[in-house]
């Protein structure tokens, strides 16, 4: 994906870029915080991050720089880690551990049984523990038609809707493309996710939006978020191409995309879910954090 090009000229092209955007230049530029400091943020995005990013700091290092950049919640955090970010007074945004894997998901009605089993035991806990949100997943196509994916999604979630509701909890399926990162993943288009989340009429139900896998799959993310935001708990982030930092090396205008978020007046997570290149992981965050601060 790297140019030959010369530090002037992509220095050049750097400045004009952030001009034409309204980019601050120190994040067009690329330049990381010196040292992780305490961010007075706006208010106007609520920011999480991702576990799983930043696996190489223990959990307690991570909440503690977390909490310095303005972050309030760590996404796809089960119930061995809920005590850990309760002592930081942190929430579990979006809460795993009753799903069985990615792949083999309520599209397929070999595993509902499971699933089933597993999400009626997850949600009271969720519930119990103050928490909202809980992250379910398609599965894999397997050959099936959208129409059967649907069938099969309805089936085994209609199950579990009662209880939720009961609970106040959502069950928040994952949009993730199955062009390049999962391959013959179902629900890989936002259209294919709101038809579900409409099959099932509750608003214990909704979609994550990945913001770096819907770019992938189908683009036009922007218009995308406005028509469809009725539908969606929680976002995702990630630089296009490579899943990495979202700072001006790749594709996405993300002082964009969260205004437009803000605009709809969405009021819950977005959550930090890049694989930083730099060896210094949490300034990158930081940089992240301010990218979307807007």
């Amino acid at each position: 994906m790297k140019t030959n090009i010369n530090r002037r000229s992509a220095i050049k092209g750097i400045l004009a870029s952030s001009a034409a955007l309204s980019i601050p230049l120190e994040l067009a530029a690329f330049d990381l915080p010196k040292s992780i400091s305490f961010l007075n943020l706006k208010g106007t995005i609520n920011h999480s991050v991702s576990r799983w990013c930043f696996d190489t700091l223990d959990l307690e290092t991570l909440c503690v720089e977390a909490k310095k950049m303005g972050i309030t919640g760590i996404d796809l955090v089960g119930p061995e880690a809920w005590p850990t970010l309760k002592k930081h007074n942190l929430i579990s945004t979006m809460c795993n551990g009753a799903e069985l894997n990615l792949v083999d998901g309520f599209n397929d009605l070999q595993f509902h049984d499971k699933l089933i089993q597993s999400y009626t035991e997850m949600i009271p806990r969720v519930a119990e523990a103050g928490y909202k949100n809980l992250i379910c997943f398609s599965g894999n196509r397997r050959g099936k038609t959208d129409e059967e994916g649907w069938t099969n999604c309805v089936i085994g979630l209609q199950k579990l809707i009662p209880l939720a509701e009961k609970h106040n909890i959502t069950l928040v399926m994952e949009l993730l493309n199955s062009r390049i990162d999962h391959k013959d993943y179902q629900c890989d288009r936002t259209a294919w996710g709101v038809e579900l989340a409409k099959r099932i009429n509750s608003p214990n139900f909704k979609l994550l939006y990945d913001i770096y896998h819907m770019q992938i799959d189908e683009g036009d993310v922007i218009r995308t978020i406005k028509n469809n935001i009725q539908y969606i708990a929680h976002f995702h982030t990630a630089g296009v191409p490579g899943r990495n930092e979202i700072d001006g090396t790749q594709e996405l205008n993300y002082p964009a995309i969260m205004k437009a978020i803000a605009a709809t007046g969405f009021k819950g997570f977005v959550g930090q879910e890049f694989v930083p290149k730099n060896p210094d992981k949490l300034a990158s965050l930081q940089q992240a954090i301010t990218i979307c601060d807007i």
